[in-house]
């Protein structure tokens, strides 16, 4: 299809011939009207560079008078070799509007004045390759979770979980992100403009903790630094004093600030980290520390190494002791009688070997009576034990509770069996007192006043009675009373109370009025005893017997 083509040069109007050759139906019929400098007719969007087209003038398309096609076909094929051959760059001249070094300089130029570039308040937009601005929320979203993505795989699940909602912008913005802010009209703003904005939110990067928050954690105290620091409760790393130099100096420093704390948590490390013939023989030589890791091996149970210690230490007696405590550990009598048995050989003192043999005798004892009265008591057939049953098992209980258990329901036995009172008393050497009193809270306890008379009545060698309590009436007193004595029994044992003083109180205190009675006139006291008339009851026989002791004539009264 034939056309027209204007030449801008000439003036005139070309018309153009149909193509003929199939080699040249590719070209495209396109003016070069001209080279402009920086235009930007021919760049991109993006800055790809200036579009290039075919040069076709006038004469390379029009067919001149005379020309063969021959000779047509020879300038379209120059033309065409040297638009292919052509290049953009040019050889170094001293022009240096045309050097594309001085437009290299003029972009290094324009990089460097980055930072005036950001300071000023203009409208430019910075585009990130996807297109979004620099510094928009979906481009901070983005700068965000890609920095989060490489670094969240070290840190721990559940201080994920404990976060708050507010996101931490910890080192995830980049380096633009601190000199521009947007606003909230969507323009840039400064750095200074940013922090002082009230309306704009900004979170700073966390910043790791200063080096002085780290000092309780460093490794480069001396001994006498790290035990100040315990002492003020600070927490301090042992494990950097390896020598066993450096150990005994720090156990030294702590016995010598004498704290009992820092000692204990210094030899615990000791201990765990020295062997115990080394940790034995340095403590040999430091008492203090001795002592307190004996007194620490007691208290946890470590009954092993105590025991350990102690035969290094020669201590026999000790040892001894430390194995008969655990007879406290076990619960079966049998098994506890037995192992009471093994103890009996070990090396205790004399006092402690007594204690051993009698504690292995009453448990021997208390298994035959538990047996034999949990026999009597279900089949029934004793009176006391129908009328008052068992609360608990005697077993593994106190010598002083068998004996009251023995005289409670053991009391009339003779002294041959296992369960008498007087075969306990004889077999563990209680004393008198002991003995009374035990046997005076049990019998008053089943009102047996019979048996209290008989427990204190002796007869001298000429066959008379008298009643002695080795004890103290006083004492007896109290007993009858706790256990709800009658005033006649009570009345019969604040008689024998020597101290009158004592008596008169005890009188008055459990109104036995006779006794107050029979006092004040064997004193020949009138103004006490008129005094005590008021406080009896008006026409009651203590009234009476008042009455007759102030009418008698024949006392001789002091006042």
């Amino acid at each position: 299809m034939a056309g027209m083509i204007d030449s801008r040069d000439s003036g005139t109007t070309l018309p153009v011939m149909p193509f003929e050759d199939d080699c040249a139906s590719h070209f495209l019929a396109t003016a070069v009207v001209g080279r402009r400098r920086g235009s930007e007719a021919g760049e991109g969007r993006h800055g790809l560079g200036p579009r290039r087209s075919l040069p076709l003038s006038a004469g390379s398309l029009h067919s001149r008078p005379g020309d063969s096609a021959l000779s047509r076909m020879n300038r379209m094929k120059v033309d065409e070799e040297e638009y292919w051959h052509s290049s953009k760059c040019k050889a170094f001249t001293f022009d240096d509007e045309d050097d594309e070094l001085f437009q290299l300089k003029e972009s290094k130029r324009a990089v460097n004045s980055l930072r005036d570039i950001v300071d000023d308040d203009d409208d430019l937009e910075k585009i990130t390759w996807s297109g979004e601005p620099v510094g928009s929320i979906s481009w901070s979203i983005k700068e965000t979770a890609s920095s989060n993505s490489i670094t969240s795989e070290g840190r721990d699940v559940s201080l994920q979980k404990g976060s708050s909602g507010v996101p931490k912008q910890a080192s995830s913005y980049s380096l633009s992100s601190f000199f521009k802010g947007r606003n909230k009209h969507g323009s840039f703003q400064s750095l200074s403009d940013a922090l002082t904005d009230t309306g704009f939110k900004n979170y700073a990067p966390e910043l790791r903790r200063p080096k002085a928050d780290y000092k309780d954690y460093s490794s480069d105290w001396s001994p006498k630094d790290t035990v100040r620091r315990l002492q003020r409760g600070k927490v301090c790393s042992l494990e950097r004093f390896r020598s066993l130099q450096d150990k005994l100096l720090l156990l030294d420093e702590a016995v010598a600030i004498h704290d009992g704390n820092v000692i204990t948590a210094i030899l615990v490390f000791l201990k765990r980290t020295l062997k115990k013939e080394i940790l034995f023989r340095e403590l040999e030589l430091r008492q203090v520390a001795l002592r307190h890791l004996i007194h620490f091996l007691k208290e946890t149970g470590d009954q092993k190494l105590l025991l350990d210690l102690l035969r290094f230490l020669d201590r026999t007696e000790e040892v001894a002791l430390t194995q008969y405590r655990e007879h406290l550990n076990i619960a079966d009598a049998e098994k506890r009688k037995d192992f009471l048995k093994g103890c009996i050989g070990l090396s205790f003192s004399s006092d402690d070997a007594a204690h051993v043999q009698d504690h292995y005798t009453l448990l021997e004892r208390q298994i035959i009576i538990e047996a034999n009265d949990k026999h009597l008591e279900s089949a029934g057939q004793t009176e006391i034990f129908r009328k008052y049953p068992r609360k608990a098992s005697i077993l593994n209980m106190p010598l002083v509770t068998t004996l009251f258990y023995s005289c409670f329901y053991h009391y009339t036995e003779a002294e041959g069996t296992f369960s008498s009172p007087a075969n306990l008393k004889k077999t563990f050497k209680i004393p008198d007192k002991q003995f009374v009193l035990t046997a005076l809270a049990a019998r008053a306890k089943l009102r047996a006043w019979h048996d209290v008379d008989a427990l204190f009545t002796t007869k001298n060698w000429l066959g008379y009675t008298k009643k002695r309590a080795p004890i103290g009436f006083h004492r007896v007193v109290e007993i009858l009373q706790r256990n709800n004595a009658p005033v006649q029994v009570l009345q019969e044992y604040v008689r024998l109370v020597e101290d009158i003083e004592m008596k008169l109180n005890l009188a008055v205190k459990y109104k036995c009025h006779d006794v107050v009675i029979d006092t004040y006139r064997d004193l020949k006291d009138r103004v006490q005893l008129m005094a005590y008339r008021c406080k009896v009851e008006r026409g009651s026989p203590a009234e009476e017997k008042i009455d007759s002791i102030l009418n008698n004539l024949q006392i001789r009264w002091k006042n």
